[in-house]
């Protein structure tokens, strides 16, 4: 694995916290008890939250062309793209997608490679990786789960609530920022929803091994395709080298099988179509309401 002098790590975390968001939802999972021992002083954790959103503003969306391709594969006559859909269980689900959170982020800090990192490059990777590595631990995990359809409001709810376009009904929204939200239209795309089931079905038939999630999960965390990363040319080295030890366990663990690195090739370029803010509102909404997501990051990953 490349190496590089000096880590510029910005601290092991924080101490267990009974007023976190994800606390709460996990209170009564054993997983609560893998934070960090350590709590950073108040001034360090405002500069890292100061340098979070100044990253966040600074980035931009994850490759366009392969979510699209992605949307028109999954399209149908039926209007797929243009219909909604939202969790059957929210309250189990988000359970179960908190807890696979929690373990996600702490696979990423104990990367020595990711330690290594300046923070901008750390912040950087993070908000723009942690939804698909979500989504693989979903799969890692065999965490399923059930969907269903959610009625668009009509055309007389939408003229009443001022959907209907016209002048007027802008300006109430513009003027009333609860009436906005009351307008907004609920759950997700259910293309998107198929797209994180392909997903799944994917792994769980191609029977991915441990060491092959690992492989998998470096090679997303490492995407060197972000604009703005300092440390361009290192991330580079690390994403080939995870598609290389990948490559090579392949070769040694599946002989017979000369397709099956390809394959997993494929299954990464699905993962990397999944949206970070369908899987916020699919699987977190429920649970934490309007709360920002990346607030909800920053304060896991440096334990506030």
């Amino acid at each position: 694995m490349a190496t590089r002098e000096g880590c510029h790590c910005p601290g092991a975390g924080g101490q267990n916290n009974n007023n976190s968001i994800l606390y709460h939802i996990l209170k009564n999972d054993r997983l609560t008890t893998i934070e960090e021992q350590t709590t950073p002083k108040p001034q360090q954790h405002q500069h890292q939250q100061h340098r979070w959103h100044r990253v966040s503003s600074s980035s931009s969306s994850s490759s366009s062309s392969s979510r699209l391709e992605l949307r028109q594969q999954q399209a149908c006559s039926c209007g797929s793209s243009r219909r909604r859909g939202s969790l059957r269980s929210p309250q189990v689900t988000c359970k179960a997608a908190s807890a696979v959170l929690v373990k996600t982020l702490r696979f990423v800090k104990n990367v020595p490679c990711f330690r290594e990192l300046p923070e901008d490059d750390q912040l950087l990777l993070v908000r723009n990786c942690w939804a698909p590595l979500l989504v693989l631990g979903f799969a890692q995990d065999r965490v399923d789960f059930e969907t269903t359809e959610t009625a668009e409001p009509s055309m007389l709810q939408r003229i009443l609530t001022g959907g209907s376009g016209s002048q007027s009904g802008l300006t109430d929204r513009q003027c009333d920022p609860l009436l906005e939200q009351s307008t907004e239209t609920p759950g997700v795309s259910l293309a998107d929803i198929q797209g994180i089931k392909a997903f799944l079905k994917k792994c769980w038939g191609l029977d991915i091994s441990t060491k092959e999630y690992a492989y998998i999960k470096g090679a997303v965390l490492f995407n060197s395709d972000l604009p703005g990363l300092r440390y361009l040319h290192y991330i580079q080295s690390l994403r080939r080298e995870a598609h290389q030890a990948l490559n090579e366990h392949v070769k040694l663990i599946h002989r017979d099988d000369t397709t099956r690195f390809a394959k997993l090739l494929i299954t990464l370029s699905m993962l990397r179509a999944i949206s970070p803010p369908v899987v916020a509102q699919l699987f977190f909404k429920p649970v934490i309401g309007a709360v920002n997501m990346e607030d909800v990051l920053l304060e896991m990953f440096y334990g506030k």
